[in-house]
């Protein structure tokens, strides 16, 4: 896309993302088809998707999915968000403002500036797939906890991601892409991890809901990012604390996977109510065997 901008000017490279996500949408309408209306599938196939856990696909039990409102008040949803909203911001802080911070910072020029910058996204595709996907499924399928491991990529690539602040410190363009490159990749390995987190927690019919829920945050930080960075950036004359806000966002969203996500599991479905607590009535120092009875006893 630099390249296109600099050859033919923006018009073209605006084109060029268009025609792209217009050729995905075709591929996507002509080959994608949901398990049910899949013909090509075969018994074991679908056998085999179902015993993964997949949830069936069932327009009337869909309807009873948890209501938006239960779901925004459990405290691993807003776990899940503020983490996955501090790394939408320094991604999309890097993905508008890096080509500009190279030459406003280190003084390249604009065509090298953009090839300077697609190398931290090269390697951050590496540890996407590599650290986020196959590590993953690696380490589950040879029987380690799957909550430790997951979490251990979330917590570690978004903890790789303060290498922020070296940027902010560096004085060389290649200690500044080196820092970059290992904030970017930690990111990017904790990514996928991120989006397999809603199929995983989600009460039953209801992972579209915490899905948007968790995009809708996110894609509120990335908004803010490009605005919030220029700001800054105008005021201080400086990337320093522009880079520091998002370390700082940044260990935000580490505390909130720690705190309030915590152990990847289900959340309870909001149809099981737990059963309402029953005071027990002391008589002298010892609770008499008819209150602790009826404490527990099913209503």
């Amino acid at each position: 896309m630099g390249l296109l901008l600099l050859r033919f000017g923006w018009r073209w490279s605006f084109a060029a993302t268009g025609l792209i996500s217009l050729l995905y949408f075709v591929l996507f309408y002509c080959f994608y088809r949901n398990p049910s209306e899949d013909q090509s599938l075969s018994t074991a196939e679908r056998d085999f998707i179902q015993l993964g856990g997949a949830q069936p696909e069932d327009q009337a039990r869909a309807a009873k999915g948890a209501p938006l409102g239960y779901l925004l008040r459990q405290q691993k949803v807003w776990g899940l968000v503020l983490g996955f909203a501090s790394y939408n911001y320094t991604f999309y802080l890097l993905l508008t403002w890096l080509p500009s911070y190279l030459s406003a910072t280190h003084h390249i020029d604009l065509l090298h500036s953009v090839l300077y910058t697609s190398l931290p996204w090269l390697f951050a595709t590496l540890t996407d797939i590599l650290m986020g996907g196959w590590l993953v499924d690696k380490l589950v399928q040879r029987g380690r906890d799957p909550s430790f491991v997951r979490q251990a990529i979330l917590i570690g690539g978004t903890t790789l991601g303060l290498g922020m602040l070296g940027v902010a410190y560096s004085q060389s363009t290649v200690m500044a892409l080196v820092w970059i490159s290992l904030a970017i990749g930690g990111l990017s390995a904790a990514a996928p991890v991120v989006w397999s987190i809603p199929s995983l927690i989600a009460p039953r019919e209801s992972v579209g809901t915490l899905g948007g829920i968790v995009n809708f945050g996110s894609q509120l930080a990335a908004i803010a990012a490009p605005i919030v960075t220029g700001y800054v950036v105008q005021i201080t004359h400086s990337f320093f604390w522009a880079f520091g806000a998002a370390a700082a966002f940044l260990t935000v969203g580490i505390i909130a996977y720690v705190f309030l996500l915590g152990r990847i599991e289900a959340i309870p479905d909001h149809r099981r109510s737990p059963l309402p607590r029953r005071r027990v009535v002391f008589s002298g120092l010892y609770p008499r065997i008819e209150d602790l009875k009826a404490a527990v006893r099913p209503n």
